[in-house]
């Protein structure tokens, strides 16, 4: 995981987890709108995921 994809992830966390397929994506875009807080750390643990 790096610094830059952790920025991201702070800024627009459904971007930072673009790459890891739609799912993750839907996932962290509809905590992101349940909450800042939420999306922010669904997106952290999905990067931090070594097995994706």
């Amino acid at each position: 995981m790096s610094i830059g994809r952790v920025i991201l992830s702070i800024i627009c966390p459904p971007l930072a987890v673009i790459d890891k397929g739609c799912g993750s994506i839907i996932i962290v875009f509809l905590l992101w709108l349940c909450g800042w807080v939420p999306g922010v750390i669904a997106a952290l643990v999905i990067l931090n995921n070594p097995k994706s």
